[in-house]
């Protein structure tokens, strides 16, 4: 099935921070603590029923851009979402931290 962007302007208070962030059509997720909420099933179509709450878990640079890895905490599906130019990456800082630790320690 090929994925199908919809894009939907809305605003929202995230479930994991309480921080009121405004969309502009693109936004997926918190650019407070990184975390979204699972209600697509492709971008945009609001039609996935399991609306878990997803944490950042991971990232990586793909042509030049950084990638935030998403997993569900209810279903455990994974997704991938662009990083936005006002997201705290800070919180991207300690994750890195965290996943050097796992893997060195």
């Amino acid at each position: 099935m090929i994925k199908k962007f919809i894009k939907n302007t809305e605003n929202f208070v995230c479930e994991y921070c309480g921080e009121k962030v405004t969309g502009n059509g693109y936004t997926n997720h918190c650019p407070k603590c990184l975390y979204s909420k699972h209600v697509d099933i492709n971008p945009g179509d609001r039609a996935s029923s399991c609306c878990g709450l997803m944490m950042t878990v991971d990232f990586e640079l793909t042509k030049g851009e950084y990638v935030i890895i998403q997993e569900c905490k209810k279903c455990g599906i994974k997704k991938k979402n662009r990083l936005a130019e006002n997201d705290n990456m800070e919180v991207l800082i300690n994750l890195s931290k965290t996943i050097a630790k796992k893997l060195y320690f």
